[in-house]
């Protein structure tokens, strides 16, 4: 059972940069879709960003393009959130998923998050003002 594992969470200021990662194990991951969401306390889970298998197809959040870039390592089972310019507004728990069997890939089909069957178990994610 593949298992994703995120890591890269912690507390900055607002204006810095973090970046995370979620790791896969159990199996290979690269012809996965790949998504980060991320949920603040009293909110709904928010689509954040998501990459396609190869990772040349990616979509993002209007709240956070521009800012975040989203990218993967297939030969290290490794996704990333390479997030710029935090503002307090970002503060949330971030999440990891994987639609682990694509017929294809459209960035506003996998902004939902009933589109993955894996989630991580999160990281959290504090900017303060």
């Amino acid at each position: 059972q593949v298992q994703l594992v995120e890591s890269g969470g912690g507390l900055v200021q607002a204006g810095d940069s973090l970046r995370l990662s979620c790791a896969a194990s159990g199996r290979t991951f690269s012809r996965d879709v790949m998504g980060w969401f991320r949920q603040a306390p009293g909110k709904e889970r928010e689509f954040v960003a998501s990459i396609s298998w190869n990772g040349g197809n990616t979509y993002y959040s209007d709240s956070v393009k521009g800012r975040f870039t989203i990218s993967r390592d297939n030969a290290k089972n490794t996704m990333y959130l390479q997030m710029n310019s935090l503002k307090p507004e970002d503060t949330a728990t971030y999440y990891c998923a994987a639609n682990k069997n694509p017929s294809f890939y459209s960035g506003s089909y996998y902004q939902y998050p009933n589109r993955y069957d894996s989630w991580g178990q999160g990281t959290q994610v504090t900017v303060s003002s």
